[in-house]
Parts: structure tokens; C-alpha cells; sequence
């Protein structure tokens, strides 16, 4: 029975500590290229963010021109900034009264594009939403991967939106 318990052999103690610090050393390795990519992801969001500000900002302009000329082009409307929890943009809007058979009745439009805020897909969204006469007559959207956006798509969305809104208002008054 004594002969069960034999002396590890000195080559073979050997051979597994050097396996050991290799397997440590590539554990090592693996925890730093995570923390590296974890900082090169970092990195990409603030990039994103970034982005996501600049064209942000170039199509709020952008959509402050058109309804502006879009107000301007139908006496009454009103042009106001939108800076909210749905995103920044403008809004134009009007209140009318009617009379219909002895009685008064309000009548409210509005057209209102904004640009999402920065989200967790890393889209650019274009959202759209008119009301003509109570009536909602137009809601549309856009987005697109912040790596791909193509901002004159979205300028041109902007205006062919506003155009499209301008006809069904005129369409209906």
C-alpha cells in the first residue's frame, strides 16, 4: 500500500507550472483586450453622440427654414421651436373658427417635424405629425444607422414633408 502514494515527478511539476502561468498569462491577456475594447466601445458611443449632435443641429435649421417659409406661405400660422422629450425640430400651428348653423366651432392645425434624441439603436430618426382642422392627416417617420446617414435624404424628407402637408392644408380650407 505505501507504493500507492508516489512522489510527483519533478519534470511533471515543472511542465504544470509553466502551463499554469501560460493559462494565467492568456487570462491576463483576455481581461486587458476586454477592457480595451470596452474603452474602443466607449469611445464609438461618445463618436455617436457626437454625430448624432452635429446632424441634429444642421436638420433643426434646415427644418426651422422650410415652416418658416411654410408659415410664411399661409397667413396665420405660428412658428415655434420643439425641444422636448420626443426631440428637437419646430412646429407651425393655427387656430380658426367656424360657423356652422348658428354655431362656433374651433378648428386647430399644426405640422410639427422633430429629430429623435440620441438612443441606444444609434439611429437617426426624422418624425412628422400634421393635424388639419382636428383632423390628423399626415404621420411619418425616417431613421437610418448614424454609420450610414445620409443627410441630404433627410433634408429632402424635410421638405418633400412639409410640401405634402402644405397641399392637404390647402387641400381642406
Amino acid at each position: 500500500m505505501a507504493g500507492c502514494f508516489l512522489k510527483p515527478d519533478l519534470a511533471t511539476m515543472t511542465d504544470f507550472r509553466e502551463r499554469l502561468q501560460r493559462a494565467t498569462e492568456r487570462g491576463r491577456q483576455a481581461r486587458a483586450l476586454q477592457l480595451d475594447e470596452a474603452a474602443a466601445k466607449a469611445l464609438s458611443e461618445e463618436e455617436c453622440r457626437r454625430l448624432h449632435s452635429q446632424y441634429r443641429l444642421q436638420l433643426t435649421d434646415h427644418i426651422e427654414k422650410c415652416l418658416g417659409e411654410m408659415a410664411d406661405n399661409f397667413p396665420g400660422f405660428r412658428v415655434e421651436p420643439v425641444v422636448d422629450a420626443t426631440g428637437w425640430g419646430a412646429a407651425v400651428s393655427r387656430d380658426d373658427l367656424a360657423m356652422a348653423a348658428g354655431r362656433r366651432a374651433s378648428l386647430f392645425s399644426r405640422f410639427q417635424i422633430v429629430v429623435g434624441p440620441f438612443n441606444t439603436y444609434r439611429v437617426l430618426d426624422l418624425a412628422a405629425k400634421g393635424t388639419v382642422r382636428n383632423k390628423e392627416v399626415l404621420s411619418r417617420s425616417h431613421y437610418q444607422r448614424l454609420a450610414e446617414v445620409d443627410l441630404q435624404t433627410f433634408r429632402e424628407l424635410v421638405e418633400t414633408w412639409a410640401i405634402d402637408f402644405a397641399e392637404l392644408y390647402a387641400e381642406a380650407t
